[in-house]
This record gives C-alpha cells, sequence and structure tokens, in this order.
C-alpha cells in the first residue's frame, strides 16, 4: 500500500504581508504531478489545511479544486483538521465526498473509526485523529486522569483498540517530543503540548502534521513531512518534499521524499546599498523572482531604502539593518542555548517578577485561559 504524506498547506496564509495564495496553487499542481508519477493509493493530508480558522474564499476554493482532481484520478485521500483549522469546517460535507474517495475526519467526539483499504498483504486501516488538546479529551474520559498532550492522545489511541494483525495508520496533528520547530510554526500555550512518541508505538506508521520541517520521530514509521513551501526566512536553506510511504508485508516499510520546487524560493543575502544594487550582484540570478530578506550594513539608514530596494526586488519581503546602532540596541533575541518560551511561560516570569511570588494555580488557570483566547482571536 503507498501513499503521499502531506501536511500544513497553510492555504490563504500572509508572509510579511505578502498573499502565498499563488505560490500555493502552484505547489498544490506541483503536488498533482508527483501524483500522477508516484501513482499512490492514498493521499495523507495531516492538519493544517487553512491558515486561520476562518479562511479567504479563495483558499476555499483551491482546496476545492485540489480535492477534486485528487478524486478524478481515484485517490483516497484523508483529511484531518490541525491547530489553525476548524474541526467543524474541514468536517463539513464528510458524509457526502466519502463515495467520492474524499474522506474528511469529522469532529472530534471520543472515538475514531478506522478506514479500511485492502491489497495483496491484506487490510491497511486508517486512523483520523484531529488536533486535540487535553480540555477537549478530558471530557470524553473522565475515568482517566488526562491532564496533559501525551494522556490525550494515548486516551485516544486506546479507544482504537488496534487490530495486531493489521497493518494501522494513523494521521494526527501534534508537536512530538524531540522535533524540531521553526519560526513560523506556534507555540501552544503554556508550553506543555508535547507528546511523547511511545504513544504511537502500535502503528505502522504515524503521518504526523504542525512542524513545518521534515523529520523523523524516533524512528521513520513516526514522521514530519513538513510544509510543501517555506513560510519563514529560518527555512530559507530547508528543502521542501512530499513524503512517500509504502506498507508491505506487516513491519515492512519504506519512505522516501520526492522534492518540491516552488514558483519562489526563499533567500537571505545582506551587504551595503551599494554592494545589494550592483547588477552583478543580481543579473543572472534568481534574486529578482524570489521572496528576498536584506540585510544592509550601512552605518547610516538610506532614505526609502525599502522602496528604492523593491524596484530591483519586487519580492522583497523583509528590510533590517546589521551596523554599529543596531548592534548597540537591547537585544531582545534569546542567548544561544536558551529555552524558547511560551505565552504562559513569559507571564508567569513577569508576574512572579512584579509580585516576588508564583502565580497560584487558580491564577495560572485564568490567565492560560484568558491568552489561549486571545491568542485564538476570540476577544
Amino acid at each position: 500500500m503507498k501513499f503521499m504524506h502531506l501536511s500544513d498547506l497553510h492555504l490563504g496564509k500572509r508572509v510579511n504581508e505578502f498573499s502565498m495564495i499563488e505560490d500555493q496553487r502552484y505547489i498544490l499542481q506541483e503536488i498533482l504531478k508527483a501524483a500522477e508519477e508516484e501513482k499512490p493509493d492514498g493521499v495523507l493530508i495531516a492538519g493544517d489545511v487553512y491558515d486561520k480558522p476562518v479562511p479567504p474564499g479563495e483558499a476555499v476554493e483551491l482546496f476545492d479544486e485540489f480535492l477534486v482532481e485528487l478524486s478524478l484520478r481515484g485517490k483516497q485521500v484523508f483529511v484531518i483538521s490541525g491547530n489553525h483549522d476548524s474541526p467543524e469546517r474541514i468536517a463539513f460535507g464528510g458524509r457526502l465526498m466519502a463515495p467520492s474517495g474524499i474522506h474528511m475526519a469529522p469532529v472530534y467526539q471520543g472515538s475514531v473509526e478506522p478506514f479500511a483499504m485492502e491489497d495483496a498483504y491484506g487490510t491497511v486501516r486508517v486512523y483520523l485523529l484531529p488536533f486535540i488538546k487535553p480540555v477537549h479529551a478530558r471530557r470524553f474520559f473522565p475515568e482517566q486522569e488526562v491532564s496533559t498532550y501525551t494522556d490525550a492522545m494515548r486516551a485516544a489511541i486506546g479507544q482504537m483498540k488496534l487490530d495486531p494483525g493489521c497493518r494501522n495508520v494513523l494521521v494526527t496533528h501534534q508537536f512530538v517530543t524531540g522535533a524540531l520547530r521553526a519560526e513560523s510554526e506556534e507555540l501552544t500555550v503554556g508550553g506543555a503540548d508535547n507528546v511523547d512518541a511511545d504513544v504511537f508505538q502500535e502503528f505502522d506508521y504515524v503521518a504526523l502534521g504542525h512542524l513545518h520541517r521534515p523529520q523523523n520521530c524516533g524512528s521513520e514509521k513516526i514522521r514530519y513531512c513538513g510544509t510543501p513551501l517555506k513560510y519563514s526566512f529560518s527555512e530559507a536553506k530547508d528543502r521542501k518534499s512530499v513524503t512517500v510511504v509504502e506498507l508491505g508485508r506487516k513491519g515492512e516499510l519504506a519512505v522516501s521524499t520526492r522534492p518540491l520546487l516552488p514558483l519562489r524560493d526563499m533567500e537571505k543575502i545582506r551587504g551595503t546599498y551599494e554592494e545589494v544594487t550592483a547588477r552583478s550582484f543580481y543579473e543572472g540570478t534568481s534574486r529578482q523572482k524570489d521572496y528576498i530578506h536584506i540585510t544592509l550594513t550601512d552605518e547610516e539608514d538610506i532614505p526609502n531604502a525599502l522602496a528604492k530596494l523593491r524596484v530591483i526586488y519586487p519580492y522583497l519581503m523583509k528590510l533590517d539593518y546589521d551596523n554599529k546602532r543596531t548592534r548597540g540596541q537591547w537585544d531582545l533575541t534569546l542567548e544561544e542555548g536558551s529555552k524558547r518560551q511560551s505565552p504562559m511561560e513569559l507571564f508567569r516570569d513577569f508576574y512572579k517578577s512584579q509580585n516576588h511570588q508564583p502565580m497560584s494555580a487558580k491564577q495560572e488557570e485564568l490567565a492560560e485561559a484568558l491568552i489561549e483566547r486571545i491568542w485564538e482571536g476570540e476577544v
């Protein structure tokens, strides 16, 4: 059984105020070409289909076109919601689309029914588990202690009652302990969103979404495929791809990647204004069609530098300076090797510094709930 594993399309996303919809339309066409050549039996889309819970109309239309094209090619497509998606919007129409081979994960209600596929080696069961938080899972498992993301995942998987004689595939959207984040990813409020990889050991393959860099988590059977496009300059040197998974007999797994080349790449360049505007610097390169982050090293600011540079670099996304003035400013960046903190951790430290005592459990609960509402745009 052969699958293509995708995730984190983030359709409708804007990066530094640039709409990515044209780039996303292009890369989805590249994925369709890959599907024509790879001929997978199924396509796994592991969440964050959209960049916002209420996506723009053009993003919905684009995803609709993509699903139609996959269905016309006879693919079984499995889609779950991620933390950026509205579970209800992803689930909408799922029962009507299923006969066409498009399987949209329903809103999680405490159980997951697998989709069965057959090949020469028997049955493959595909389980669709959308992004869930402990607070979501807790009400379905009142008899269990569900205080962490690992607890929530363990409870949800325990309900699945996996058949060890079948090949079992899980599609889910979580942050697995030990995986590496990129700048374009959000920290979950509270900072305790890690899921221990050992909860997935009974599966033959776990198609993960949430992190933007392709990577394995302990073994190749637990894998993030990464985004099909670069969404921050921290990913400028990354190579984007789709993951191709082949399940043979029980216990046999082959994982490979197929490179994806974007319509416009991302590049970071630096130098003086005179250097970066010299014809020899950009002619004969892709810099005039790619997304660019320029760091100017001039000691004096260049008047209207952004407007002037965009004449040469139309897709200049970001401009900053590296000189004595900027290096002398208060540096708010983290020291190398220090821990990146979540909003809740920052607020907890701030409260303690102001009040000379830690927050109470009740105060932490109230603060976390308020931060999460602000984070998700509810207030």
